[in-house]
């Protein structure tokens, strides 16, 4: 079986999961990771036993990296990726594709160029929760699709995270942090989206870090942090959306779809399980579905397999750049109708998602 060699650029929080999920998927091995500061890759690669310990540049130019798994933060997603698709390897991204939809544009414009793959994170749709919606839609459980419900609203992330300032630089707030997990629900779900409108207010001019590492320090606020908005699909059904940091308690679900035969509660799109719902119209209670076969706790990584696959066999990637490129045009969208008060008709598309079946990834 072939197996391609894989370096991470990016140590921080994410990066370990991915380093523990890693050894379940057979067709990719992560033989070197880079960081910024070259310390805590040293950290990272004693910690996992991985081979090589790189600055960024070094990494780069490693003849044997086949592909990067691009963990840094948002605001350089596009400069690691581009010159990574420049020195002959594959890319995978942590999301936002980018922050810019210019810098996405020329993400993929590159990977064309060069005959490589870009692919884009969130994979928590590959899991069996997601997918499992996926297979009642397709089999007309709750007939045609016609609209949905999705909310993640939280108070923010500075009560926890280690070095939350970013979450609320160009680049972060709610919608481009969370946005990527739900929009690529939804569209796995129910199909790639036409045109956007929304209200994006910032609630707080500054936060204060409550979590232990930077505890008291202030954080200016420079970017929306109360998101509504509606979202219109090509195939007709309309969705509405609200992203939050600036919400303490709430009681609306994740996501919901609403069929012509019934209603199917979908669950948290930043994780690979269920529970997964379903009522039709002439049953008297919810039920849990079971799963579909498939990754149902924390795989990260899945898309990164799922894309070396399609790489193998010289397919189209579930996760390709594409996919990545639409989210992000349909963000900015919902930010550009707050500004102007108009809808916003999207000028890119994608290809909705195939189906993920277990043998896809393991043969």
């Amino acid at each position: 079986m072939t197996v391609l060699k894989v370096g991470i650029i990016g140590c921080g929080n994410i990066s370990k999961i991915y380093l523990e999920n890693a050894p379940q998927f057979e067709n990719f091995e992560i033989n070197a990771v880079a960081d910024l500061v070259l310390d805590r890759a040293i950290e990272r690669a004693k910690e996992f036993d991985i081979e090589k310990a790189y600055t960024t540049d070094e990494l780069l130019k490693d003849p044997e990296i086949d592909l990067v798994i691009n963990l840094t933060i948002p605001a350089v997603h596009a400069q690691i990726a581009i010159k990574a698709l420049e020195n002959g390897k594959h890319v995978y991204g942590e999301k936002p594709l980018a922050v810019t939809k210019e810098d996405g544009k020329r993400m993929i414009d590159v990977a064309k160029e060069k005959g490589l793959y870009i692919g884009n994170a969130p994979d928590t749709f590959l899991g069996a929760g997601i997918q499992t919606c996926k297979k009642l839609i397709d089999d007309g459980t709750i007939g045609k699709p016609i609209s949905a419900t999705a909310a993640m609203m939280i108070p923010g992330h500075e009560r926890w995270h280690p070095d939350p300032a970013f979450y609320y630089q160009t680049g972060g707030g709610p919608m481009f942090d969370m946005g990527p997990y739900y929009i690529t629900a939804l569209i796995a779900l129910i199909g790639p989206v036409a045109r956007v409108t929304g209200s994006a207010q910032l609630t707080y001019k500054e936060r204060t870090i409550t979590s232990k590492e930077k505890y008291g320090e202030k954080i200016k606020v420079e970017v929306p942090t109360q998101i509504n908005s509606v979202l219109d699909f090509e195939n007709g059904a309309v969705a509405s959306m609200v992203m939050s940091f600036d919400t303490w308690h709430h009681q609306l679900p994740n996501i919901e779809i609403y069929g012509t035969e019934g209603t199917l509660s979908v669950p948290d799109p930043n994780t690979f399980g269920g529970p997964v719902f379903v009522k039709r119209h002439d049953d008297k209670e919810w039920r849990e579905v079971e799963l579909a076969e498939g990754y149902a706790t924390n795989s990260r990584g899945l898309g990164v397999a799922e894309m070396v696959k399609a790489i193998l066999s010289n397919s189209r990637s579930r996760v390709d750049g594409s996919l990545g490129y639409h989210v992000l045009d349909i963000m900015h969208g919902i930010h550009e109708a707050s500004n102007e008060g108009k809808h916003q008709v999207l000028s890119s598309s994608c290809t909705q998602p195939e189906t993920l079946r277990i043998e896809s990834i393991k043969n």
